[in-house]
């Protein structure tokens, strides 16, 4: 801190050492500002144990610009701590005043005056100063032309939630929406002007109630109030009215209330009403097999249809393998129902390790983990590998295990979008970075269905020295002349040092999976928290795991006729002029972008009989609304058909616009 605090002197300096020191322990615990007590014990009250005081400790000399210290501080609080890096500056130790009391103590005094809106610098310093807390940077480093989520990793779902507290810290009306378009700091600023000025001489503002309150936004030219309600599944009938309500789930992010439980209410109030338009049908239950039509209880019709099964990512049919079946039977007669426990303590069958051995086989990597799941396995990794000093740069449209791993990592978070030209300019602004570097990027987009371009990615990594992590979720089984991922698809395999994958999808069972070299995955195995205390994946599971493997090796035409359906249905929709985006995998998005209506998109679709996925926020950002369709080996060439003749009806009826 000798650079950023050369000119601040006395009470200045005292109050930027201790902001600095508090907004590292902000970073590292995830506490707000109002927990960080100056007496908090920090290992009794904030559960800051002796390992994660030195990586704070680590982060504040840095910040601090001390070098390293190998002497501990022995410090038992936050105010030790602070007086103990005052020591180490040289300067003398303040007298620590026990805070304001928040209420008055004698009630005759008079109540004290509600707090004012700020204003110019003042609100600009107390915005700058409620975003340090919330995301453990200095002030000195939130310039105006920070932009939100490729330079602090603020994503929009954390932003809504930011502003909001901030705008209610500013005494603002924070219950009014977050404009989509703001993006840097500067913007930030921009807008909490304007509603400062608007809301201090009285001026309306957009009105976002809950529950049953009145909602004051301007209906759409579709909606009609008086539209009858068309019997479930009957297709000829008018579309079912839609109420007034056009809030999202975005909207319940950041609803603030003493109640913990609001938000919960006000939701089930929002899906019910959704539910009861059918626009909302997430969650039905099949009561058969998952294969390319399945018999689905339709719990708004009240009753068991058969559909088109769209929604599935079996992509190769293997969940109805009668050798991957017969594999689990035999081996839960074997080895039992589970193993009930973790890897490491009674959990391992002998399963487990060959299943491991030929995922290493098929990724042609030295080794592999196998985690409960695929989200365990992103989680685990990422948050095991990279730490407080590093810095993880993520796609801004990879999946949410991703994102989340990023976030428990405590790693410095850099979101890019979505293209490497974005990649690159975030790389260069870190390019003197002193700590690790993690690109981590989806091989093929869940919601998009594009490829990442991997070559371009893994040049800037190796210019920049960083390390690569390739989600093969979507791309195990389907990408690649054998079906071994993104990897072989672009003739690189090996050539990447993480390569994650999940069980759940083309292979038709359960648990993700990490590829890389032996000594990184032994690391693994004793360092990833979702591996070492979680129980494993069942034996039977594993059983069935590696019979699918060995049909997916023996029987290569399931990828073949994979990508004879995918390539018949796409070019089906394209004709017909749907908007796809650049999907070049077995996702196949038709993009509408206003959420309601692609959820009377979707809603029309189901009534025909269709079962696909109809994805608004928080699948995809608010306004970027899709239908998603999943392409398998097992649906037919009249599958195919009636299906893009479905989507067509469908868009006529609810005014998407394509070519007959």
């Amino acid at each position: 801190m000798g650079g950023n605090a050369v000119h601040l002197q006395g009470e200045q300096r005292s109050d930027f050492l201790t902001s600095t020191v508090l907004a590292v322990f902000q970073k590292h615990t995830g506490y707000g500002p109002e927990h960080l007590e100056p007496d908090a014990e920090l290992e009794g009250e904030l559960g800051i144990d002796s390992i994660t005081l030195a990586e704070i400790l680590a982060d504040i000399y840095q910040r601090c610009e001390l070098g390293h210290q190998d002497t501990q501080p022995g410090a038992e609080t936050l105010s030790q701590v602070i007086d103990h890096v005052r020591s180490l500056m040289g300067e003398e130790q303040p007298q620590h005043r026990a805070p304001a009391p928040e209420t008055q103590e004698n009630p005759s005094e008079p109540e004290p005056e509600p707090a004012q809106v700020p204003t110019g610098d003042v609100l600009e310093g107390q915005v700058l100063t409620l975003l340090s807390a919330h995301t453990g940077y200095s002030r000195e480093l939130l310039v105006p032309e920070v932009h939100l989520e490729e330079d602090l990793g603020i994503d929009s779902v954390t932003r809504v939630s930011v502003l909001a507290d901030i705008a209610s810290a500013l005494g603002l009306d924070c219950g009014e929406a977050v404009p989509e378009d703001i993006a840097t700091i500067d913007s930030v600023l921009r807008w909490l002007h304007s509603r400062q000025a608007r809301e201090s001489v009285g001026a309306p503002v957009q009105e976002v109630t809950s529950g049953t309150d009145a909602v004051t936004e301007k209906k759409t030219e579709e909606s009609s109030e008086d539209a009858p309600i068309a019997p479930p599944g009957d297709p000829d009938s008018p579309a079912t009215a839609v109420d007034s309500d056009n809030r999202t789930m975005k909207d319940f992010v950041a609803l603030r209330d003493p109640d913990l439980f609001r938000k919960a209410r006000e939701f089930r109030d929002f899906y019910q009403r959704k539910r009861e338009q059918e626009l909302y049908w997430y969650g039905m239950p099949l009561t058969s097999g998952c294969r390319n039509r399945a018999m689905i209880y339709d719990d708004i019709a009240g009753c068991e249809r058969e559909f088109l099964m769209f929604a599935s990512n079996n992509y190769l049919g293997l969940a109805n393998h009668p050798r991957v079946i017969d594999a689990i039977a035999d081996a839960a007669r074997s080895y039992g129902a589970t193993n009930t426990g973790c890897r490491l303590i009674g959990g391992s069958n002998v399963l487990h390790g060959e299943l491991e051995r030929r995922l290493a086989e098929l990724k042609g990597r030295e080794a592999c983990i196998v985690y409960p799941s695929g989200y365990s396995a992103n989680l685990g990794c990422i948050s095991a590998l990279a730490g407080p000093h590093d810095l993880v740069f993520t796609d801004a449209l990879n999946h949410m295990s991703i994102q989340d791993g990023c976030k428990l990592s405590g790693a410095g978070r850099r979101i890019y979008q979505h293209s490497l030209e974005s990649l690159a300019g975030t790389l260069e602004k870190h390019r003197d970075h002193n700590g690790g570097k993690l690109i981590v990027t989806d091989g093929v987009f869940s919601m998009h269905g594009d490829i990442v371009d991997l070559p371009g990615l893994m040049e800037l990594a190796e210019e920049h020295g960083a390390r690569v992590l390739v989600d093969d979720a979507h791309s195990t089984g389907v990408l690649g002349r054998k079906g071994s991922g993104t990897t072989e698809h672009f003739h690189m395999k090996g050539g990447v040092d993480l390569e994650v994958g999940t069980m759940s999808k083309a292979l038709s069972g359960l648990g993700g999976f990490v590829c890389a070299d032996e000594e990184v995955v032994e690391y693994l195995r004793f360092y990833s928290h979702s591996y070492v205390f979680a129980a494993t994946i069942p034996a039977p599971v594993v059983a069935g795991l590696i019979a699918a493997l060995e049909v997916m090796e023996e029987e290569p035409q399931r990828l073949s006729r994979l990508w004879r359906n995918v390539h018949q249905l796409r070019g089906e929709l394209l004709e017909s002029g749907f908007n796809l985006e650049r999907s070049e995998s077995a996702i196949l998005p038709v993009v509408v972008g206003d959420d309601q209506k692609t959820l009377e998109f979707g809603r029309a679709v189901r009534r025909r009989g269709m079962f696909c996925q109809t994805v608004v926020y928080p699948g995809v950002a608010v306004g970027d609304a899709r239908l998603r369709i999943s392409v398998t080996s097992e649906h037919t060439d009249e599958d195919l058909a009636q299906a893009a003749e479905i989507i067509r009806e469908s868009a006529r009826e609810t005014g998407i616009p394509f070519r007959a």
